[in-house]
């Protein structure tokens, strides 16, 4: 009898399969292939270091799990005895979705080192040459072949089915069918399939799959909103009757934050459903979170292991509750993190209903999915979308969120993305269509003071949210350890790092960076550490983002940070003990600029501002899970209903909510208008009324765009700057892009030398000038118009402050509305007062702003920042 051994690859219990059959393997038959086993890993490794593949992430998994099995292979088959009995023997490799190898053994012993190698060099060419990957593929919305099929649906597998051999289903490749966010479908195809579908009619655009990454009790106090009947809230109806959908990684339905008491009814208009799944069904929908979907194809197909969390819209990360309740949560008393920020927990728009799509998961949110959520939620009859996710910068044609967003605004909805968090660098701002509203963070003046005083008897300030009723060191001198010579793992505190004899019953100081910063606790922890201090590097400078350390721990900034360590390097037992001081509000100087949030000018677009404005994104609390722990890791056993995050991903849902207030207080009004009015009144200075600052110095119109969002002013704009549909393509065609990559952004077939023609001039009627002064170039014109939205008969006079080194002419320079919803026109012209060399290759910025001032009403202050750039070839 001869054992025969299959395994495919992500399937556990093959795996298992063969782990027992390795146990059988005795010691002896083991040791001597461990260099056989270097050897194949090797051999693998170089297989995915040259892979051109998006997802090497996932293929570095796989061939590290391969190179395991096929180690195992080797044991079984050299671990048979000489005198076995020689059977006929034969190997089978076969390549669909996932790799399968059959083989019979035993073997004839000479022929075993020649079989392995031919294995190994097989799998290698048939990796590198026929791996599916998902692909999107765009089609011609009215294209020629689509008459002779019944459904989109029939006429998108058609195309697989012209592709892929005759003997296989097409509707086993096919992951999603698009209709509404954009025609076309996603599909797990090969490279020599694309080559073939890019020839077929119809077919506009493919592009590969994409991974993006997942970029409160008080910010709406900050912001000036509360209940009182004069106040925005109360104007808005809270933002009853408006949907906002939420793309993220789900929700946790029976957190307080999602009670609907009091909640009207369900829009008629609304066509979701919500999706049953794991540990998820019906009724965990209400009259607050009246839909829930989720999509995993994507993401399914590029890691075919068990996705290890709900298969369903139930939330395991903690990320999506934290949005969608800070975009709509109900009123929650005595709503707390441990103590900390005791208070009354709100969403932005309480009164708006939330729809859930679940597009991200343990590994990323990949394109296919969040396409799939952005077409079903537009019929589904959402206001709003919100995004806090996003990558880097695209061209617009590339950019799948960009294209599922272009759909949206037209059937009216806002989109509203966040910026990213790849700050403070320059031209690191994502989701930059001019058609999307781009969110960068501020901070809040909330501070959780957590002070380290060393035994020198110097005091560095920190933050933290270590719980307060818990076991601290406060009182107690600890000795300060920062392992920092010879291993950089020991210095950032990695898993492992830390050896126990040096750590125990000390405070460890541990730089950020690598790993997250609670998991860093989680080590010294585990090290047997009874405290850590997290020191900021030079990247981070002062940021301050607390947590929920899982032991006494504090923030503390780069300054402080250089001032601990040569404190320790110059102290033979150097002692300190932390301060935890509660919640502070109203100390310090807000809003500013969050460090990590991602700056302008836009790498692929810089003619239009970006971001538009900032939000709170620093220490936001809100709701959570009630399967994780405050932190997020899984050693972290304590439960909460809300609790602290901080990033882009937290500023975004606040201007979702935002734009649901305007929308329920405006219904006829269009996204761009909505953007308008969020932008137009945006603050550009702090509490204090000092310029907004970025770290020690002013903050710019690249890491702020327009300024700081203002709720109430935000509903009551008096002008806003509208933007039409065919406006966004005029502006495509003056950026210079092709027909057909238009044609692949909008789905409108057009002859750009016809409306540049029809256009002479044109300038989007963005609510912020972006003034580019190329080679030669001295003078810039500008046409706006506004619409006025304030009340009859208003007067509205021009304030400007120029950029330095630019003359700023205007006409006219009075706009006179004799009523609501008329319109009028201004031209500005922009001329440069200094030459720029040709060939010194430098780029110059200024800044300035144009302000239209009411003449009777003061508040009605509809501000447009001005950014110019000087660039010389």
């Amino acid at each position: 009898m001869h054992d025969s051994l299959c395994f495919r690859v992500g399937a556990l219990a093959c795996s298992r399969a063969l782990a027992t059959q390795h146990r059988k393997c005795s010691t002896a038959h083991r040791v001597p292939w461990l260099l056989i086993s270097q050897s194949i890993s090797v051999s693998l490794l170089s297989v995915s270091l040259s892979t051109k593949d998006p997802r090497d992430e996932e293929l570095s998994y796989f061939t590290s799990f391969v190179s395991r099995t096929l180690t195992l292979f080797f044991f079984e088959f050299f671990s048979t005895p000489s005198n076995t009995p020689s059977n006929h023997s034969s190997l089978h490799i076969t390549k669909q979705q996932h790799y399968i190898l059959v083989l019979h053994q035993p073997m004839e012993s000479k022929f075993k080192i020649q079989l392995f190698f031919l294995t190994l060099f097989l799998f290698t060419l048939t990796l590198h040459a026929e791996t599916l990957a998902t692909y999107i593929v765009q089609l011609h919305p009215d294209g020629t072949t689509t008459s002779a099929f019944t459904s989109k649906l029939q006429w998108h597998l058609s195309f697989i089915q012209q592709t892929i051999s005759s003997d296989e289903d097409p509707s086993s490749r096919l992951l999603y069918s698009y209709r509404s966010a954009m025609d076309g479908f996603a599909a797990q195809l090969t490279e020599s399939e694309i080559e073939y579908l890019k020839n077929l009619r119809d077919v506009i655009a493919i592009r590969p799959d994409v991974k993006l990454q997942i970029q409160t009790t008080y910010s709406y106090k900050f912001l000036g909103l509360n209940p009182a009947r004069e106040n925005g809230w109360y104007q808005s109806g809270f933002g009853r009757g408006t949907i906002i959908g939420v793309l993220d990684t789900g929700v946790w339905p029976e957190s307080p934050s999602f009670n609907d008491e009091g909640m009207p009814q369900v829009p008629k208009k609304w066509k979701g459903i919500c999706q049953a799944g794991k540990a998820f069904n019906s009724s965990n929908c209400n009259r607050k979170l009246i839909g829930a979907r989720y999509f995993t194809k994507g993401h399914s197909s590029v890691s075919p292991f068990r996705i290890p969390e709900y298969l369903s819209p139930r939330d395991s990360s903690g990320h999506g509750t934290h949005t969608a309740s800070t975009v709509g949560g109900v009123p929650v008393p005595l709503a707390s993190v441990f103590g900390y920020a005791s208070g009354v927990a709100r969403g932005l728009a309480p009164g708006a209903h939330i729809a859930v799509y679940k597009v991200c998961w343990y590994n990323g949110c990949y394109n296919s999915d969040i396409m799939a959520a952005m077409d079903v939620a537009i019929r589904d009859g959402v206001d709003i979308l919100s995004l806090s996710l996003g990558g880097y910068s695209l061209p617009l044609y590339d950019d799948s969120i960009a294209i599922g967003s272009f759909r949206a605004m037209e059937h009216g909805i806002s989109v509203i993305c966040a910026a990213g968090n790849n700050g403070p660098m320059a031209m690191s701002v994502a989701n930059e269509a001019p058609w999307i509203s781009t969110i960068g963070a501020s901070t809040l003046d909330r501070k959780f003071p957590a002070t380290v005083h060393m035994g020198s008897g110097q005091m560095l300030y920190g933050e933290s949210m270590y719980p307060l009723n818990y076991p601290t060191t406060n009182g107690k001198e600890l000795e300060l350890v920062y392992l920092s010579e010879g291993d950089t793992e020991s210095q950032f505190c990695l898993s492992g790092s830390l050896p126990r004899d040096k750590v125990k019953g000390k405070m460890v100081v541990c730089d950020r960076g690598v790993n997250g910063r609670a998991e860093k606790g989680q080590v010294v922890k585990e090290a047997g550490g009874v405290a850590m201090i997290l020191a900021n590097t030079e990247i981070n400078l002062g940021e301050d983002s607390v947590d929920v350390h899982v032991l006494p721990a504090t923030l503390i900034g780069f300054d402080e940070a250089v001032t601990l360590k040569t404190y320790i390097n110059s102290t033979k037992r150097p002692l300190g003990r932390i301060e935890f001081g509660g919640t502070v509000l109203g100390k310090s100087r807000a809003p500013q600029v969050a460090r990590f949030s991602a700056r302008g000018p836009s790498f692929t677009n810089p003619s239009i501002l970006k971001p538009d404005v900032i939000a709170p994104g620093v220490n936001i609390i809100a709701a959570w899970p009630q399967n994780l722990g405050p932190t997020g890791l899984p050693e972290d056993t304590r439960r909460v209903n809300f609790s602290v995050m901080s990033g882009t991903s937290m500023a975004c849902p606040h201007v979702s909510g935002i734009a649901a207030l305007i929308r329920s207080a405006h219904p006829r009004w269009t996204p761009a208008a909505i953007k308008s009015a969020i932008m137009t009144t945006a603050e550009v200075t702090d509490h204090t009324g000092r310029p907004i600052l970025d770290q020690d110095k002013p903050a710019g119109v690249f890491d702020m765009g327009a300024g700081h969002v203002n709720p109430q002013r935000a509903l009551n704009p008096g002008l806003v700057y509208d933007i039409r549909p065919d406006h966004y393509i005029t502006h495509l065609c003056t950026l210079g892009y092709t027909r057909s990559e238009i044609f692949t952004i909008t789905h409108k077939n057009v002859s750009c030398n016809a409306i540049m023609h029809m256009n002479r001039g044109f300038s989007l009627n963005y609510p912020s000038f972006s003034v580019i002064f190329k080679d030669g170039v001295r003078r810039n014109m500008f046409t706006r118009r506004l619409t006025n939205v304030g009340t009859d008969n208003s007067i509205y006079s021009l304030e400007v402050v120029a950029p330095e080194g630019v003359k700023v002419i205007v006409k006219p320079k009075q706009l006179v509305f004799k009523q609501v919803n008329q319109s009028l026109s201004y031209r500005v012209w922009f001329i440069s007062r200094k030459r720029v060399k040709r060939g010194d290759g430098l780029v110059n910025y200024a800044e300035g702003s144009l302000t239209w001032v009411h003449s009777q009403k003061g508040s009605y202050r509809v501000r447009s920042p001005v950014a110019v750039t000087w660039k010389s070839k």
